[in-house]
């Protein structure tokens, strides 16, 4: 609708004596007011229709009692409003008004004469009294002064209010504006407009109008005190929103935190346990109250991240397909045929028993043998997720199980955070080096590793940063280490160990060939037809450039090799290479570092070779023995522990025991001192298998006999002269089969041990079981020595004669 003519001043104004009524509610219009009003009821929308062909169209403005009834009546209105003339009516879609009225004077309602299809009644026209008095004149200039600090302490008022309140002569009209512009109830309005005495109405507003202003006042004093304690993080905050504002027009809004409903979605959708999902709730709730700047809220934020990262039912398939798993094992390592047993067992039983528990496996050997790719090939084969944790070197428990909150910066343990980054309930972890573990005044982190590795309580995994219970029942654990005796031993006894014992010749030749050339190859750029390795040239760096349990130094080894190859191709100098013999191994590797010191060692009376086993496998042991005139005394070298001396001294109490019948002098060390060494004196040495060793020793020094070149031998001897069973009984045989050795001599109770021995080295070695040390003497040195015949003094041989 347009806007009608400018009408004539309000007292020029005339109207009938019947006026449409145009009920409103939550509100009262004072004369001289211009407010704006929408209009939607039935009734009122038919007024403004019926009002609008006017010129100057005036109706009556009463408000309603109650503001809920929807078709009020002459008694559910205030009997005291306002005559209003309609500034201007604007209909919107809906069909509904919007109205600007502007009060003109009081009326009186008296009497209803229409109902439909609006409301008209019979009103009577109220004249305001002129009030010029002196008292009336004080009230008016009270009222404009609290209203101009009323105007101060609300900004939002524009600033042509404080005009307009003093171009306001009437003290009538100024009382009409203010109450007007009162936030009050419209109860207190209506009592307002009905009071006709103007200094009475003015008293009125000045104590509503002062009320409001105490209230302005106290609420500026708080807002005073509020920016006063506001900190570095309200002020943060301020600059957080900015800083989200800019960041949304420019297009390059990153998320907020502060976004929780996101949160609330992700919860909903997490599927978390019972007691999970009631922490996260309880946190979000608490972030909500917060605000986003400060340090809680980070720290709360976080470990509901946290919660919510950390899978809790999704979960992998199994391929149980043990063909296919064995395929895959067999491709990606050669041998290791227990292990593999071991693996395809648990996959059958997981066939057959779906809800079968993750295994705990341990995996003992010395280094370079595959343990750690071994695992990855598993996990690669049942088609599990995969997670390394290294524990060598570990000694804090917050490692394991975490940090608790209270600490700045807290984060949970190695297995939650390996968990989260797995994504999956049950992912193969790879417990490396858990024979390193350490243990200070900050924990024994083994000991938080009971609970991981016990099926029995794993379901119920407590993280010290978490504080929920959280099922690792489903997770495949496999541990490594080089040598069982660091792990405690209740941790030991938790974990299924499979022993992992080194490479023989053969199967390092097969490995080199499968793996490590290829590897080496594909690494440095070079084509298979480019370089061609003999096997002849592969046997002769396994033996003379490498002495190990495992293949590392041999992949290095070949490593150089193709290094060097790289060059001469790189430089043109050649096309292709083939390496076959000695001579082409020394032009990239020079002069081999290792060759066969046994023939050399045992040329000479009183050096044997024994077996001994090392952390990194087996080793063949020298020990050489020595005589020199002295007072009798023993003397042991070669950094020996306590219980290598004492197997000194046991072999030394059986020689003098048994002098006569192993040919040796009965006085020998009267006027003399021995000697015994072991060398490489740099390396710690201990155990009681090198008895025999010791006892060979001293009887090839003693007899001038010398010890075969070709035997080595092991096992413990008693005083009796009992030889009883040692172990790493696999790992020895290797390491004489690795330096040539061909007769080994063994205790009869290690003959089961063999078994684990690959059949080509059993096939190559003679073996020689033995109980008793006088057997050892024969199946090493190269002859036996001759018993001296005991001397009977003439004491003896009466005493013989009696017993005759």
């Amino acid at each position: 609708m347009a806007e009608k003519n400018p009408p004539p001043d309000g007292d020029e104004l005339e109207f009938g004596p019947e006026l449409p009524i145009l009920p409103i509610r939550n509100a009262v219009l004072f004369p001289g007011a211009v407010a704006p009003f929408d209009v939607g009821r039935e009734k009122s929308v038919a007024l403004v229709e019926g009002v609008d062909n006017l010129d100057t169209p005036v109706i009556a403005i009463f408000a309603q009692r109650d503001p809920s009834t929807d078709d009020p009546s002459h008694k559910d209105l205030y009997p005291i409003g306002c005559a209003a003339r309609v500034l201007k009516a604007l209909k919107h879609s809906s069909g509904n008004y919007s109205l600007i009225l502007q009060g003109l004077t009081r009326i009186r309602l008296e009497k209803v004469t229409q109902e439909r299809p609006y409301l008209v009644a019979r009103v009577q026209r109220i004249e305001e009294e002129e009030a010029d008095d002196v008292e009336a004149e004080t009230l008016a200039i009270s009222l404009r002064d609290i209203a101009k600090q009323m105007i101060q302490l609300m900004p939002e008022l524009p600033r042509e209010a404080g005009s307009l309140i003093e171009s306001i002569k009437s003290p009538g009209a100024l009382a009409d504006l203010v109450a007007a512009n009162l936030d009050a109830p419209v109860e207190e309005k209506a009592q307002l407009i009905e009071t006709l005495d103007v200094k009475e109405r003015i008293r009125k507003v000045l104590r509503l109008l002062t009320r409001q202003l105490e209230l302005l006042k106290m609420r500026e004093r708080i807002n005073s005190q509020i920016k006063e304690e506001m900190g570095k993080n309200q002020r943060e905050y301020v600059l957080r929103q900015q800083l989200k504002a800019i960041k949304e027009e420019l297009g390059d809004d990153d998320g907020d935190q502060g976004d929780l409903d996101g949160v609330d979605e992700r919860i909903t959708k997490a599927n978390l346990p019972k007691e999970a999902e009631e922490v996260s709730r309880k946190q979000l709730s608490r972030l909500r109250s917060m605000q986003v700047g400060s340090a809680e809220y980070t720290v709360v934020r976080t470990y509901l991240d946290w919660i919510l990262d950390v899978p809790w039912t999704a979960q992998t398939q199994d391929n149980l397909d043990i063909a296919a798993v064995r395929k895959v094992l067999d491709a990606d390592h050669y041998g290791l045929e227990k292990v593999k047993k071991r693996i395809l067992e648990y996959l059958a039983v997981r066939k057959l028993k779906q809800d079968k528990k993750g295994p705990i496996l341990c995996f003992l050997g010395p280094p370079g043998v595959g343990k750690t790719s071994l695992g990855r090939s598993i996990a690669n084969a049942l088609g599990r997720k995969f997670h390394r944790i290294s524990l060598g070197g570990v000694h804090d428990e917050a490692a394991i199980r975490g940090h608790r909150r209270t600490y700045v910066g807290a984060l949970p343990g190695q297995i939650i955070q390996g968990m989260k980054k797995a994504g999956t309930v049950n992912p193969l972890f790879m417990m490396d080096e858990v024979d390193k573990l350490g243990h200070d005044f900050r924990g024994d982190p083994s000991s938080a590793l009971l609970e991981v590795l016990d099926p029995e309580q794993n379901n119920t995994f407590a993280d010290h940063y978490l504080e929920i219970p959280y099922d690792l029942s489903n997770v495949m654990f496999i541990a490594t280490a080089n040598i069982s005796d660091p792990i405690p031993a209740p941790l030991r006894d938790r974990m299924e160990i499979l022993e992992i014992p080194g490479y023989t010749r053969r199967e390092k030749l097969a490995i080199a060939l499968r793996h490590l050339l290829p590897k080496q190859l594909d690494e440095h750029g070079i084509k298979a037809e480019q370089l061609t390795v003999k096997d002849t040239a592969l046997e002769i760096i396994i033996d003379f450039y490498t002495r190990e349990a495992g293949v590392r130094e041999l992949e290095r080894q070949i490593a150089a090799v193709v290094r060097g190859v790289a060059v001469m191709i790189a430089e043109a100098q050649v096309e292709s290479r083939v390496v076959e013999n000695e001579d082409d191994i020394q032009e990239f590797l020079g002069a081999p570092k290792y060759t066969s010191e046994v023939a050399e060692r045992t040329s000479e009376s009183g050096v044997a070779t024994g077996l001994a086993w090392t952390r990194v496998g087996g080793e063949i042991l020298f020990i050489e023995a020595t005589r020199m005139h002295g007072t009798g005394k023993l003397q042991l070298t070669g950094q020996l522990g306590d219980v290598m001396k004492e197997s000194a001294h046991a072999a030394l109490s059986y020689v003098r025991t048994n002098a006569h019948s192993l040919g040796v002098p009965e006085d020998f060390l009267e006027k003399s001192d021995l000697h015994i060494h072991i060398p490489a004196g740099g390396m710690p040495k201990d155990g009681p298998s090198a008895g025999v060793t010791m006892f060979t020793a001293l009887v090839s020094l003693l007899t001038g006999i010398r010890v075969r070149h070709d035997v080595a031998m092991t096992g413990e001897i008693t005083l009796r002269g009992r030889v009883l069973p040692v172990g790493g009984i696999k790992e020895k045989v290797l390491a004489a089969h690795r330096a040539g050795i061909k007769r080994i001599a063994l205790p009869e109770r290690n003959r089961v041990d063999l078994e684990e021995v690959p059949k080509e080295i059993l096939e190559s070695l003679e073996f020689i079981f033995t109980t008793r040390m006088d057997q050892v003497l024969e199946a090493t040195l190269e002859s036996l020595p001759r018993p001296i015949e005991k001397k009977v003094d003439g004491g003896e041989k009466a005493a013989e004669a009696v017993a005759n």
